[in-house]
């Protein structure tokens, strides 16, 4: 029996090298890769796209959606790793994670849209605590959230390492300030949100890593709610899910003062925490992962093996640069 053939196109970006990176070594697929000197070929990108089971489009929002229009096989399944068909009609979701029967659609897409990173964060935390009808669907969420720079592609990169002779300047830089950020859309949609949240990211001179912080002032809920009942929430929503860990709700003792954020790095993995002041009332939700993992590569290949069947024991960790 032959093997699934998938192309990566744009694989020599940033997200594209991870996938690639996760995927050299496996021997229950074939890895389809574009002549180097033909990357800007269109009509060469067409052949190969048409000729897969899978094809992961790695490329700018525009050119994604550029891509869509040469699909042509109806066998070729898409998984979009862009932020282009995220909340788009037709296009399934990647968090399989986010309810009960999301992997079931995934694997029966024909169009997959991979989640942002900020976005997989805020939702596996939001997304449970409304559900439930602890967070109402009204609430004025705020998400923050710090990333390290390879989450701004190949240019961020090349100015945070000094690559050209250029190295910018400071190690903190918060951006998104006109409230604007492409990744609100999806946090709205898929947290179960009624409002757009506020949403302010930022990006810290480490290569890579990620925090998402939700405060929520207790007090102000429509209900009586305790950090506890917060986090037994989030707990029973992920009790039997691989990839996600709520951690115990004691754990702000054991990681004061610093909550790292490159502790899952090279991994699939997300940690998510709930810290409590029950004095005054407040709770802070954290989440914890690889923005080039869960936040990125890592989902795209937990997604492509749920498109295919072939959902095993991968470990979908790169320790690689």
């Amino acid at each position: 029996m032959s093997k699934p053939k998938v192309f990566i196109d744009g694989e020599a970006g940033t997200t594209g090298l991870q996938i690639r990176a996760r995927l050299q070594f496996r021997n229950d697929i074939e890895l389809i890769s574009i002549d180097p000197a033909k990357r800007k070929d269109i009509l060469e990108r067409k052949r190969l796209l048409n000729s897969v089971e899978v094809a992961i489009l790695c490329l700018q929002d525009d050119l994604a959606k550029q891509t869509v229009g040469m699909l042509e096989n109806p066998q070729t399944r898409l998984l979009d790793a862009s932020s282009a068909h995220r909340v788009a009609e037709g296009w399934v979701y990647g968090f399989p994670e986010l309810t009960q029967g999301q992997p079931a659609r995934i694997r029966k897409a024909r169009l997959v849209s991979n989640p942002g990173c900020y976005p997989t964060g805020a939702i596996a935390l939001l997304r449970p605590l409304v559900d439930s009808g602890l967070l109402p669907s009204r609430f004025a969420a705020s998400v923050q959230g710090i990333s390290g720079y390879s989450g701004g592609g190949r240019q961020l990169i090349d100015a945070m390492e000094g690559r050209g002779g250029h190295r910018l300047a400071g190690d903190f830089r918060a951006y998104g300030l006109e409230l604007t950020h492409k990744h609100v859309p999806e946090m709205t949609v898929y947290s179960g949100l009624e409002q757009a949240p506020i949403f302010n990211p930022a990006v810290a001179r480490f290569r890579q890593g990620m925090l998402d912080f939700i405060p929520v002032h207790l007090w102000a809920l429509p209900h009586k709610v305790t950090g506890a009942d917060l986090h037994e929430a989030l707990a029973l929503r992920y009790q039997n899910q691989r990839f996600i860990q709520v951690m115990p709700l004691e754990t702000y003792a054991q990681h004061h003062p610093v909550l790292d954020p490159q502790r899952l790095n090279g991994t699939n993995r997300m940690e998510l925490f709930v810290f409590e002041n029950p004095e005054r009332e407040q709770a802070l939700l954290v989440a914890r992962f690889d923005n080039l993992g869960k936040g990125a590569s890592g989902a795209a290949v937990q997604n492509l093996d749920l498109m295919l069947g072939l959902e095993g024991d991968h470990t979908y960790e790169y320790f690689g640069d």
